[in-house]
C-alpha cells in the first residue's frame, strides 16, 4: 500500500499510537530532567542524592509495570488508554505540589509508571497487535510521537520557566493531560471492528496448528535472553548520558547552548531512521536486524570517548539519534514476530519493565562512576564495548518463530 493510501486506511489508529507516545514524554527523562536544578534545590539534594531518588522511583515502576502491562491483554483498548491518560494526567498535578523528598518519588514513580512505562507500552502494543504485514512502518510512523515529544516540549518547558514557577508548569501539564485525554475516544473510534478481525486471524492461525506464545513459554526461550541486551542497550545508554548531560558538557568543554543545539540534531536523525527501518523491518524482519543495529550506537559512544571538539557534540548526538530511531521499531515489532500477539501485553510488559529498570539503573551507575572520577570518556568507551558484546550475543540466537499449539502450557 502507497504511504498516502496506507496513512487515509489506518490514520486514527497510527494517529492513536502517536498521541500516546508524545503524551509518554511527561514521564521520559528528558523531560523529567528539565526541572532536575530546581527539583535538587527545592529539597536540598546532591546529584548523587536526586539521582538515587530517580533510580528508587524508576525500580519500583518497572516492578509495578510487570503487573500492569499485561491488563491491556483483557482491559478493551480505549478504556486501558483512558486510565494511563488520566493516571499521567494526575501524577503531574502531584509533581506540581510535591512537599517532601518521599513525595518527590512517589511523584516520579507513578510519572516513570504512567508515562515512560504504560504510555509508551499502550502505543507500541496498539500499533503491534492490529498491524501484521505492514507492522514496522506502522510503528514507524507512530513512534515518531516520541522525536516530536522531544522537539517541542523542552522549549515550551524553558519558557514556561521563565515567566512561572517550576510548580506551575507541572500543573500546566497535568491539566492539558487531562483535557487531552478524551482525544483517546475519539481516534479509537469504532475500534470493535479491530478487535473482531484480530480474533479471526487468530482463530485461522489457531485452526493451522500454530498458536501464540504466552508470557511462560517466551521465557523459556533462550532467544529472548540472548537479544535483551541488544534491546536495553539505546535507552539504557541515552538516559544515562543524557541525565548527566550537564556533567558531560563541563568535561568536555562545551556549552550548554552546543548541547541544546545537537538535540535537534538527534531528532531529525532519530526520525529519518524510524521512517527508514519500518518498511525495512518488514521486508527483512527484526530479528535480521537485531544483531547489526547497534552499530551507529557504538560510533556514537565513540565519538563521546575521542573528541572534545564542538563537532564531536552533533556527531555523538546524530549516531545516537540513528540507533535510537531503529531501536523503536526492533523493539516493537521483535516479540510479536516471535511470539505473536495474543499475549503481547504480558511479554511486552515484562520487556518493558527491563528497560525501564535499565533506564533507572544507568543515570545511577554513571552517578557513582563520575563521583569517583571515572571520566566520561572511559564510561563512554565502556558503553561502546556493551554494544559490541550485546551485538555478538544477538547474533547467536536462533530465529524462532510461533510455537505450535501442543508446545503451549496447559
Amino acid at each position: 500500500m502507497l504511504p498516502l493510501s496506507f496513512l487515509r486506511a489506518h490514520g486514527r489508529l497510527i494517529g492513536f499510537g502517536f498521541f500516546m507516545y508524545f503524551c509518554s514524554s511527561a514521564g521520559q527523562t528528558f523531560y523529567i530532567s528539565l526541572f532536575g536544578g530546581e527539583l535538587r534545590a527545592a529539597f536540598d539534594l546532591s546529584h548523587g542524592g536526586f539521582g538515587t531518588i530517580y533510580a528508587a522511583a524508576t525500580f519500583a515502576s518497572a516492578a509495578t509495570l510487570v503487573w500492569a502491562g499485561r491488563l491491556i491483554d483483557r482491559v478493551p483498548l480505549p478504556f486501558f488508554a483512558a486510565a494511563v491518560m488520566a493516571g499521567l494526567a494526575g501524577v503531574s498535578l502531584l509533581m506540581g505540589a510535591v512537599w517532601s523528598a518521599g513525595a518527590l518519588t512517589a511523584a516520579l514513580f507513578g510519572l516513570r509508571l504512567f508515562g515512560q512505562g504504560l504510555a509508551g507500552h499502550t502505543a507500541g502494543t496498539a500499533m503491534a497487535r492490529y498491524f501484521d504485514a505492514e507492522r514496522g512502518r506502522a510503528l514507524g510512523i507512530a513512534v515518531l510521537g516520541l522525536p516530536a515529544g522531544k522537539f517541542v516540549l523542552p522549549a515550551l518547558v524553558v519558557a514556561g520557566l521563565a515567566v512561572t514557577g517550576w510548580r506551575e508548569v507541572w500543573a500546566i501539564s497535568g491539566f492539558a493531560l487531562l483535557a487531552l485525554a478524551p482525544l483517546v475516544f475519539v481516534l479509537l473510534k469504532g475500534h470493535g471492528a479491530r478487535d473482531d478481525a484480530l480474533r479471526a486471524r487468530r482463530a485461522k492461525a489457531a485452526s493451522e496448528g500454530a498458536a501464540d506464545s504466552t508470557l511462560g513459554v517466551a521465557l523459556r526461550d533462550p532467544g529472548l535472553w540472548l537479544r535483551l541486551p541488544a534491546l536495553l542497550a539505546p535507552p539504557a545508554i541515552f538516559t544515562g548520558l543524557v541525565f548527566h548531560q550537564v556533567h558531560l558538557a563541563d568535561s568536555k568543554g562545551w556549552s550548554l547552548t552546543l548541547i541544546a543545539g545537537s538535540f535537534t540534531v538527534f531528532a531529525v536523525a532519530s526520525v529519518a531512521a524510524t521512517v527508514l527501518s519500518g518498511p525495512l523491518v518488514d521486508r527483512l524482519s527484526a530479528r535480521r536486524l537485531v544483531p547489526l543495529f547497534l552499530a551507529p550506537i557504538a560510533l556514537s559512544c565513540l565519538a563521546l570517548a575521542l573528541g572534545d571538539a564542538p563537532v564531536a557534540a552533533p556527531v555523538f548526538l546524530a549516531l545516537l539519534g540513528l540507533g535510537t530511531g531503529i531501536s523503536f521499531v526492533l523493539s516493537g515489532t521483535l516479540w510479536p514476530e516471535l511470539y505473536g500477539t495474543a499475549h503481547l501485553g504480558a511479554i511486552k510488559s515484562f520487556v518493558g519493565a527491563a528497560m525501564v529498570f535499565s533506564t533507572g539503573l544507568a543515570p545511577a551507575v554513571m552517578g557513582v562512576l563520575f563521583d569517583r572520577g571515572i571520566s566520561v570518556e572511559s564510561v563512554a568507551a565502556a558503553c561502546a564495548l556493551y554494544c559490541v558484546a550485546a551485538s555478538a550475543l544477538a547474533a547467536t540466537a536462533r530465529g524462532a518463530g510461533r510455537f505450535r499449539i501442543e508446545e503451549q502450557p496447559r
